[in-house]
């Protein structure tokens, strides 16, 4: 009823708010189920392709956190890609956000201790 731009707003909204709720002094979560979650409720298409891209580099890598930088990295190219362009930009800029909250993930990937599925 409100059209696309609210939508894309309010998404921003509650991505912004789980990742720096002002209840817990701004300190929140890194965002990535609250990404899929937008992605599945605005594309449930590119939902599924980041899905798809997370479960493969899973089983592939073992990583967690590599799978969803790599997923997420993926979603706003997937929807460029299919004439998404206002979502593109939406989820770029969320992708952005999220890789910033993965620094530290990062770093240990870079120095091969980061954690793995399944592992002690």
């Amino acid at each position: 009823m409100w059209g696309p731009d609210t939508a894309v707003l309010a998404a921003f909204g509650a991505f912004i708010g789980h990742c720096f709720p002002f209840w817990l002094k701004f300190r929140g979560g890194k965002g990535v189920a609250t990404y899929f979650g937008l992605l599945l409720g605005l594309n449930w298409l590119a939902f599924a392709a980041a899905a798809l891209i997370w479960l493969a580099s899973a089983a592939l890598t073992r990583y967690s956190s590599l799978s969803a930088l790599i997923a997420t990295a993926s979603a706003p190219v997937f929807l460029y890609f299919v004439g998404h362009v206002q979502l593109a930009e939406l989820f770029f800029v969320l992708t952005l956000i999220l890789w910033l909250r993965h620094r530290q993930n990062i770093s240990r990937l870079a120095s091969g201790t980061e954690g793995k599925i399944g592992g002690s």
